[in-house]
């Protein structure tokens, strides 16, 4: 367990322990140390819930992002509340906490990006009519996961099936 199972395949996790070595060496009771060991203790929390359920090698990239941005939206309602209370430092701590958790997710596509990765699956399904694009979004989504807002890449979509 830990360190020593981590497989090449998990690049938010290998990037996770990495960065929680540095920040240890650092500064061991800094922010990011802190929530970085949080981080690393609820993956390992996942990973013996899937082994216990037979994935032997813990759980995956999808699982780490879904927990990631669980882990963010926990920080998103705690900061506003410590503001609604007047608690104004813990609120900065919370954010402060989320900036560090979305640093090691995938940003979103946007702008040529995201029309450029429209136009590649819209050309490989060889869609042409407004009904294909269902079957544009699943792909978008599968080939990009964890990196396609759905408002946007709608619009994209219909942009170039129309």
């Amino acid at each position: 367990m830990g360190q020593a199972d981590v497989s090449p395949s998990d690049s938010i996790r290998t990037r996770i322990l990495d960065a929680l070595q540095t920040a240890v060496s650092d500064e061991p009771e800094g922010t990011r140390a802190r929530t970085l060991r949080l981080v690393k203790c609820a993956m390992r929390d996942r990973d013996v819930t899937a082994r216990g359920q037979g994935n032997c090698e813990g759980c995956e990239e999808t699982d780490i992002r879904k927990l990631l941005e669980t882990m963010v939206a926990q920080r998103e309602i705690s900061a506003r509340e410590y503001d609604e209370a007047g608690r104004v430092s813990d609120a900065e701590r919370e954010r402060e906490e989320m900036d560090i958790i979305q640093s090691f997710l995938p940003t979103a596509l946007k702008g040529a990006a995201l029309e450029q990765a429209v136009d590649k699956v819209v050309e490989d399904l060889d869609a042409h009519k407004l009904k294909d694009m269902g079957r544009c979004m699943a792909e978008l989504q599968s080939r990009y996961p964890g990196r396609i807002e759905t408002g946007s890449a709608g619009k994209a979509v219909r942009k170039a099936l129309v």
